[in-house]
Protein backbone atom coordinates (compact mmCIF):
# COMPACT_ATOMS: atom_id res chain seq x y z
CA UNK A 1 0.00 0.00 0.00
CA UNK A 2 1.39 3.63 -0.73
CA UNK A 3 2.61 5.75 2.02
CA UNK A 4 0.53 8.83 0.90
CA UNK A 5 -1.54 9.47 -2.17
CA UNK A 6 1.36 11.33 -3.38
CA UNK A 7 3.67 8.56 -3.55
CA UNK A 8 4.67 6.74 -6.72
CA UNK A 9 7.06 3.76 -5.63
CA UNK A 10 4.87 1.47 -7.77
CA UNK A 11 1.64 1.17 -9.89
CA UNK A 12 0.13 0.15 -6.51
CA UNK A 13 0.60 3.68 -5.23
CA UNK A 14 -0.67 5.09 -8.36
CA UNK A 15 -3.84 3.40 -8.90
CA UNK A 16 -4.90 3.75 -5.51
CA UNK A 17 -4.03 7.80 -5.25
CA UNK A 18 -5.48 8.12 -9.16
CA UNK A 19 -9.00 7.09 -7.39
CA UNK A 20 -8.81 9.26 -4.22
CA UNK A 21 -7.37 12.48 -6.56
CA UNK A 22 -10.23 15.22 -5.76
CA UNK A 23 -10.61 18.51 -7.82
CA UNK A 24 -8.74 21.26 -8.89
CA UNK A 25 -10.36 23.12 -5.83
CA UNK A 26 -8.38 20.59 -3.31
CA UNK A 27 -5.57 23.18 -3.16
CA UNK A 28 -7.43 25.78 -1.98
CA UNK A 29 -9.17 23.18 0.60
CA UNK A 30 -5.91 22.99 2.18
CA UNK A 31 -4.97 26.00 2.43
CA UNK A 32 -8.41 26.94 4.45
CA UNK A 33 -7.37 23.64 6.56
CA UNK A 34 -3.75 24.74 7.76
CA UNK A 35 -4.83 28.46 8.33
CA UNK A 36 -7.43 26.60 10.54
CA UNK A 37 -4.83 24.84 12.09
CA UNK A 38 -2.87 27.83 12.78
CA UNK A 39 -5.83 29.70 14.24
CA UNK A 40 -6.20 26.89 16.83
CA UNK A 41 -2.82 26.87 17.88
CA UNK A 42 -2.68 30.58 18.52
CA UNK A 43 -6.04 31.07 20.27
CA UNK A 44 -6.09 33.25 23.42
CA UNK A 45 -5.52 31.14 26.49
CA UNK A 46 -3.99 28.49 24.58
CA UNK A 47 -1.86 26.60 26.48
CA UNK A 48 1.49 27.89 25.13
CA UNK A 49 4.95 25.61 25.64
CA UNK A 50 6.97 27.85 27.06
CA UNK A 51 4.74 27.60 30.14
CA UNK A 52 5.27 23.66 30.25
CA UNK A 53 8.56 23.74 29.88
CA UNK A 54 9.07 21.40 33.52
CA UNK A 55 6.64 18.82 31.92
CA UNK A 56 7.90 18.27 27.86
CA UNK A 57 8.74 14.99 26.06
CA UNK A 58 11.05 15.23 22.99
CA UNK A 59 10.56 12.96 20.36
CA UNK A 60 11.86 12.63 16.93
CA UNK A 61 9.23 12.83 14.00
CA UNK A 62 9.94 10.95 10.63
CA UNK A 63 7.94 13.04 7.99
CA UNK A 64 9.32 10.21 5.00
CA UNK A 65 7.26 11.90 2.64
CA UNK A 66 8.89 15.13 2.85
CA UNK A 67 11.70 13.14 3.48
CA UNK A 68 12.59 15.41 6.84
CA UNK A 69 13.34 14.55 10.60
CA UNK A 70 12.50 16.65 13.52
CA UNK A 71 13.00 16.71 17.29
CA UNK A 72 9.98 18.52 18.39
CA UNK A 73 9.30 18.97 22.36
CA UNK A 74 5.77 18.07 22.96
CA UNK A 75 3.33 18.61 26.07
CA UNK A 76 2.10 14.79 27.15
CA UNK A 77 -0.64 15.74 28.76
CA UNK A 78 -2.32 16.90 25.65
CA UNK A 79 -3.96 15.34 22.76
CA UNK A 80 -2.37 13.43 20.00
CA UNK A 81 -4.16 15.50 17.99
CA UNK A 82 -2.78 19.02 19.69
CA UNK A 83 0.53 16.97 18.84
CA UNK A 84 -0.04 16.85 15.45
CA UNK A 85 -1.24 20.19 14.68
CA UNK A 86 2.55 21.37 16.19
CA UNK A 87 4.00 19.12 13.88
CA UNK A 88 2.20 20.50 10.89
CA UNK A 89 2.90 24.38 12.15
CA UNK A 90 6.46 23.33 11.78
CA UNK A 91 6.37 22.14 8.20
CA UNK A 92 7.63 24.57 5.37
CA UNK A 93 6.10 22.07 2.72
CA UNK A 94 2.16 21.45 2.20
CA UNK A 95 1.31 17.46 2.39
CA UNK A 96 -2.05 16.36 0.03
CA UNK A 97 -4.76 15.61 2.59
CA UNK A 98 -3.40 16.75 5.67
CA UNK A 99 -6.15 15.85 8.27
CA UNK A 100 -5.45 12.26 7.58
CA UNK A 101 -1.99 12.21 8.66
CA UNK A 102 -0.84 10.84 12.01
CA UNK A 103 1.72 9.85 14.22
CA UNK A 104 2.55 6.58 13.29
CA UNK A 105 4.28 4.16 16.78
CA UNK A 106 6.67 1.19 14.67
CA UNK A 107 6.64 -2.03 15.81
CA UNK A 108 8.87 -2.71 19.02
CA UNK A 109 9.29 -5.27 21.60
CA UNK A 110 6.81 -7.57 20.34
CA UNK A 111 4.11 -5.20 20.35
CA UNK A 112 2.47 -4.14 17.13
CA UNK A 113 2.70 -0.88 15.03
CA UNK A 114 -0.17 1.44 15.44
CA UNK A 115 -1.51 4.85 14.75
CA UNK A 116 -2.54 6.68 17.62
CA UNK A 117 -5.90 7.91 18.10
CA UNK A 118 -6.17 11.29 18.13
CA UNK A 119 -8.07 12.18 21.44
CA UNK A 120 -6.16 10.33 23.58
CA UNK A 121 -3.28 12.11 25.97
CA UNK A 122 0.22 11.54 24.54
CA UNK A 123 1.53 10.07 28.20
CA UNK A 124 -0.73 7.33 27.60
CA UNK A 125 1.43 5.72 24.45
CA UNK A 126 4.52 5.04 26.31
CA UNK A 127 8.00 5.13 24.50
CA UNK A 128 10.75 3.47 24.47
CA UNK A 129 13.16 4.02 27.38
CA UNK A 130 16.85 3.40 27.67
CA UNK A 131 17.23 4.19 23.63
CA UNK A 132 17.73 7.80 23.34
CA UNK A 133 15.39 9.93 21.30
CA UNK A 134 11.87 8.58 21.60
CA UNK A 135 10.97 8.21 17.56
CA UNK A 136 7.84 8.51 15.80
CA UNK A 137 6.68 8.47 12.27
CA UNK A 138 3.86 11.19 10.56
CA UNK A 139 2.48 9.63 7.49
CA UNK A 140 -0.63 8.95 5.91
CA UNK A 141 -3.26 6.93 7.47
CA UNK A 142 -3.20 3.48 5.91
CA UNK A 143 -4.38 -0.06 7.13
CA UNK A 144 -1.80 -1.75 9.38
CA UNK A 145 -1.35 -5.30 8.33
CA UNK A 146 0.17 -7.37 10.67
CA UNK A 147 1.52 -9.64 8.00
CA UNK A 148 5.65 -9.36 7.72
CA UNK A 149 5.61 -11.06 4.36
CA UNK A 150 2.73 -8.94 2.00
CA UNK A 151 2.83 -9.73 -1.77
CA UNK A 152 3.11 -5.72 -3.00
CA UNK A 153 2.24 -6.84 -6.23
CA UNK A 154 -0.76 -8.50 -5.42
CA UNK A 155 -1.96 -5.94 -3.01
CA UNK A 156 -0.56 -3.52 -6.42
CA UNK A 157 -3.76 -5.46 -8.49
CA UNK A 158 -6.48 -5.37 -5.41
CA UNK A 159 -6.18 -1.59 -5.57
CA UNK A 160 -7.65 -0.88 -8.71
CA UNK A 161 -9.99 1.67 -9.50
CA UNK A 162 -12.60 -1.08 -10.08
CA UNK A 163 -11.99 -2.83 -7.20
CA UNK A 164 -12.49 0.30 -5.38
CA UNK A 165 -15.72 1.05 -6.57
CA UNK A 166 -17.21 -2.03 -6.11
CA UNK A 167 -15.92 -2.05 -2.74
CA UNK A 168 -18.11 1.15 -2.44
CA UNK A 169 -21.18 -0.14 -4.12
CA UNK A 170 -20.68 -3.48 -1.99
CA UNK A 171 -20.74 -0.91 1.53
CA UNK A 172 -24.28 1.10 -0.46
CA UNK A 173 -25.78 -2.18 -0.37
CA UNK A 174 -24.58 -3.29 3.10
CA UNK A 175 -23.09 -6.57 1.12
CA UNK A 176 -21.41 -7.89 4.46
CA UNK A 177 -19.81 -11.12 2.54
CA UNK A 178 -18.63 -9.43 -0.02
CA UNK A 179 -17.07 -6.61 1.78
CA UNK A 180 -15.39 -9.08 4.16
CA UNK A 181 -13.94 -11.10 0.84
CA UNK A 182 -12.16 -8.36 -0.43
CA UNK A 183 -11.21 -7.42 3.27
CA UNK A 184 -9.73 -10.78 3.63
CA UNK A 185 -7.53 -10.40 0.80
CA UNK A 186 -5.80 -7.31 2.25
CA UNK A 187 -7.87 -4.39 0.30
CA UNK A 188 -7.31 -1.55 2.48
CA UNK A 189 -10.90 0.54 3.02
CA UNK A 190 -9.48 4.41 4.11
CA UNK A 191 -9.79 5.85 0.43
CA UNK A 192 -11.84 8.46 -1.11
CA UNK A 193 -14.84 7.38 -3.33
CA UNK A 194 -13.38 9.74 -6.75
CA UNK A 195 -17.28 11.18 -7.47
CA UNK A 196 -18.85 11.75 -3.69
CA UNK A 197 -15.39 12.14 -1.86
CA UNK A 198 -16.72 9.27 1.07
CA UNK A 199 -14.58 6.92 2.67
CA UNK A 200 -16.22 3.74 2.91
CA UNK A 201 -16.38 4.34 6.16
CA UNK A 202 -18.46 7.63 6.48
CA UNK A 203 -20.33 6.45 3.65
CA UNK A 204 -21.44 3.51 6.16
CA UNK A 205 -22.65 5.93 8.71
CA UNK A 206 -24.94 7.63 7.00
CA UNK A 207 -27.41 4.51 6.18
CA UNK A 208 -30.02 2.52 8.48
CA UNK A 209 -28.85 -0.50 9.15
CA UNK A 210 -25.03 -0.96 8.78
CA UNK A 211 -24.13 -1.91 12.07
CA UNK A 212 -22.22 -4.95 10.90
CA UNK A 213 -20.72 -3.11 7.95
CA UNK A 214 -19.09 -0.69 9.90
CA UNK A 215 -17.94 -3.52 12.33
CA UNK A 216 -16.23 -5.23 9.10
CA UNK A 217 -14.92 -2.23 7.98
CA UNK A 218 -12.93 -1.34 11.11
CA UNK A 219 -12.31 -5.37 11.67
CA UNK A 220 -10.75 -4.77 8.18
CA UNK A 221 -8.19 -2.01 9.33
CA UNK A 222 -10.08 0.58 8.55
CA UNK A 223 -9.70 4.11 10.83
CA UNK A 224 -12.36 5.75 12.83
CA UNK A 225 -11.02 8.95 12.40
CA UNK A 226 -9.84 8.78 8.76
CA UNK A 227 -11.63 11.67 7.24
CA UNK A 228 -13.66 12.19 4.20
CA UNK A 229 -13.05 14.59 1.65
CA UNK A 230 -15.06 17.16 3.60
CA UNK A 231 -12.91 16.76 6.16
CA UNK A 232 -15.37 14.89 8.60
CA UNK A 233 -15.04 11.67 10.50
CA UNK A 234 -17.56 8.67 9.89
CA UNK A 235 -18.74 9.94 13.56
CA UNK A 236 -19.56 13.60 11.84
CA UNK A 237 -21.40 11.75 9.50
CA UNK A 238 -23.53 10.26 11.79
CA UNK A 239 -24.71 12.65 13.88
CA UNK A 240 -25.76 15.00 11.20
CA UNK A 241 -27.79 12.22 9.67
CA UNK A 242 -29.32 11.48 13.22
CA UNK A 243 -28.11 7.83 12.74
CA UNK A 244 -28.41 6.29 16.77
CA UNK A 245 -27.52 2.98 15.07
CA UNK A 246 -24.48 3.83 13.67
CA UNK A 247 -23.15 6.21 16.06
CA UNK A 248 -23.79 3.83 19.01
CA UNK A 249 -21.57 1.44 17.35
CA UNK A 250 -18.97 3.48 16.45
CA UNK A 251 -18.42 5.16 20.26
CA UNK A 252 -18.45 1.39 21.36
CA UNK A 253 -15.41 0.52 18.79
CA UNK A 254 -13.88 3.19 20.36
CA UNK A 255 -14.64 6.23 18.50
CA UNK A 256 -13.71 9.70 20.39
CA UNK A 257 -16.75 11.95 21.00
CA UNK A 258 -14.53 14.74 20.41
CA UNK A 259 -13.08 13.96 16.95
CA UNK A 260 -12.50 17.49 15.12
CA UNK A 261 -13.88 18.15 11.53
CA UNK A 262 -11.16 20.17 9.11
CA UNK A 263 -12.85 23.14 11.25
CA UNK A 264 -12.08 22.19 14.71
CA UNK A 265 -15.77 21.00 15.29
CA UNK A 266 -16.66 18.41 17.12
CA UNK A 267 -19.73 15.78 16.52
CA UNK A 268 -21.82 17.31 19.33
CA UNK A 269 -21.68 20.88 17.94
CA UNK A 270 -22.98 19.12 14.09
CA UNK A 271 -26.01 17.66 16.45
CA UNK A 272 -26.86 21.33 16.99
CA UNK A 273 -26.44 22.27 13.54
CA UNK A 274 -28.76 19.81 12.10
CA UNK A 275 -31.74 20.67 14.76
CA UNK A 276 -29.83 17.57 16.84
CA UNK A 277 -31.43 14.28 17.61
CA UNK A 278 -32.15 14.13 21.82
CA UNK A 279 -30.74 10.36 21.78
CA UNK A 280 -27.75 11.23 19.42
CA UNK A 281 -26.81 14.28 21.59
CA UNK A 282 -27.58 12.02 25.10
CA UNK A 283 -25.07 9.31 23.69
CA UNK A 284 -22.28 11.47 23.23
CA UNK A 285 -22.93 13.16 26.53
CA UNK A 286 -22.76 10.16 28.43
CA UNK A 287 -18.91 9.30 26.49
CA UNK A 288 -18.05 12.21 28.36
CA UNK A 289 -18.42 14.44 25.00
CA UNK A 290 -16.47 18.07 25.51
CA UNK A 291 -18.85 20.79 25.30
CA UNK A 292 -18.04 25.00 24.53
CA UNK A 293 -17.06 23.85 21.41
CA UNK A 294 -16.48 27.20 19.64
CA UNK A 295 -16.70 27.72 15.78
CA UNK A 296 -15.26 30.73 13.65
CA UNK A 297 -18.01 33.37 14.50
CA UNK A 298 -17.64 31.96 18.48
CA UNK A 299 -20.65 30.19 18.73
CA UNK A 300 -21.21 27.17 20.88
CA UNK A 301 -23.13 24.20 20.46
CA UNK A 302 -26.48 26.42 22.55
CA UNK A 303 -26.30 28.98 20.14
CA UNK A 304 -26.96 26.31 17.68
CA UNK A 305 -30.01 24.41 19.62
CA UNK A 306 -31.49 27.81 20.21
CA UNK A 307 -31.75 28.83 16.74
CA UNK A 308 -33.07 25.74 15.60
CA UNK A 309 -35.56 25.79 18.46
CA UNK A 310 -35.09 22.22 19.29
CA UNK A 311 -36.11 22.72 22.90
CA UNK A 312 -36.53 20.61 25.13
CA UNK A 313 -33.18 19.52 24.34
CA UNK A 314 -30.50 16.79 26.85
CA UNK A 315 -27.44 19.77 26.15
CA UNK A 316 -29.44 22.25 28.17
CA UNK A 317 -29.09 20.02 30.95
CA UNK A 318 -25.99 18.83 31.12
CA UNK A 319 -24.29 19.55 33.80
CA UNK A 320 -21.37 20.41 32.52
CA UNK A 321 -23.57 23.90 31.00
CA UNK A 322 -25.21 23.84 34.25
CA UNK A 323 -21.73 24.18 36.00
CA UNK A 324 -20.81 27.52 33.94
CA UNK A 325 -22.36 30.47 32.70
CA UNK A 326 -24.57 30.45 29.41
CA UNK A 327 -21.72 30.77 26.84
CA UNK A 328 -21.40 34.30 25.19
CA UNK A 329 -21.47 34.91 21.18
CA UNK A 330 -18.80 37.34 19.89
CA UNK A 331 -21.29 38.58 17.70
CA UNK A 332 -24.11 38.93 20.51
CA UNK A 333 -24.91 39.25 24.35
CA UNK A 334 -25.67 35.59 24.18
CA UNK A 335 -27.93 32.38 22.88
CA UNK A 336 -30.69 34.33 23.26
CA UNK A 337 -29.95 37.64 21.53
CA UNK A 338 -31.95 37.16 18.10
CA UNK A 339 -35.11 37.05 21.12
CA UNK A 340 -34.82 39.61 22.03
Amino acid sequence: MPRSPTSSEDEMAQSFSDYSMGSESDSSKEETIYDTIRATTEKPGGVKMEEIQGNTLVIRVLIQDLQQTKCIRFNPDATVWVAKQRILCTLNQGLKDVLNYGLFQPASNGRDGKFLDEERLLREYPQPMGQGVPSLEFRYKKRVYKQTNLDEKQLARLHTKTNLKKFMDHTQHRSVEKLVKLLDRGLDPNFHDLETGETPLTLAAQLSDTMEVIKALRNGGAHLDFRARDGMTALHKAARTRNQVALKTLLELGASPDYKDSYGLTPLYHTAIVGGDPYCCELLLHEHASVCCKDENGWHEIHQVWLCLCLPHPLLSSPSYDARPRPQSDRASGPFWYLG
